[in-house]
């Protein structure tokens, strides 16, 4: 049984393995870009070319739905977006600390239990669903104040009834924006878990060729996900909106 240690603060409770996660992927975000950018120079240094590649690789990606200088304003909240989760993907896979006993400082008692302290954070559904909303809103507020009288028109388009297909829609965008994120790297951990419990001379080598695979579904994963998000912020600024 695998248990999550967590903190109950002002009636909330907060999960301690999240919390790790999360906070070390937004830390090695930042020291990442900072250890790329650093000396930056007209003769570019390995370093250099490696970030100026991912620039310009999620510069296709905001091109694909946006005019070169609408891109540029959404460029930096695209490469954080996808820096973000294709570490946060890759973390868990790499790196998975668990332990076994009680921790009563975390309200965990039974003596068996297998507490996880290290997975990626991805693989749990309350942050993948915090961030799809968080682009949700974000996307709203960008489409409100760029016209508010086309933002609200648009949910009455081509006809009034069709408003509640609208509202269903706009629902339905974030919950599977965050759950394709979650599943995938959620499944992708279990399975690693459940090799890794297994007998080393018959699981070794499928959990390998596992670990593989799930680096790859990771990176396609922050692909998507930063795609789906610059697809739906576009949606809001269109000219025609």
């Amino acid at each position: 049984m695998e248990i999550t240690p967590k903190v109950k603060f002002l009636g909330m409770t907060f999960d301690v393995t999240v919390m790790i996660g999360t906070t070390i992927t937004a830390l090695l975000v930042i020291l990442l870009v900072i250890f790329l950018t650093r000396k930056l120079s007209m003769r570019p240094s390995r370093k250099q070319n490696i970030m100026e590649m991912i620039v310009d690789f999620i510069r296709g990606v905001t091109n694909m739905m946006l005019d070169d200088k609408k891109a540029s304003k959404y460029l930096s909240f695209a490469i954080t977006t996808f820096l973000f989760i294709i570490i946060a993907n890759t973390l868990g896979v790499i790196v998975m600390i668990n332990s076994h006993g009680a921790v009563p400082a975390f309200g965990i008692t039974q003596s068996d239990a297998e507490v996880s302290w290290f997975k990626s954070p991805t693989s749990d559904i309350n942050v993948t669903v915090a961030l799809a909303f968080a682009i949700t809103i974000y996307a709203h507020i960008v489409g409100f104040r760029k016209s508010p009288k086309g933002y609200v028109a648009h949910y009455f388009q081509p006809y009034a009834w069709m408003f509640p297909l609208h509202i269903i829609d706009e629902l339905a965008k974030p919950t599977t924006h965050a759950a394709r994120l979650w599943a995938n790297i959620f499944a992708g951990e279990v399975l690693i878990l459940i090799l890794r419990e297994g007998t080393p001379y018959l699981t070794a080598l499928p959990m390998f060729a596992w670990v593989g695979f799930s680096l790859f579904v990771g990176c396609i994963q922050a692909y998507i996900f930063t795609v789906l998000a610059m697809v739906y912020i576009s949606q809001k600024i269109a000219d025609d909106h």
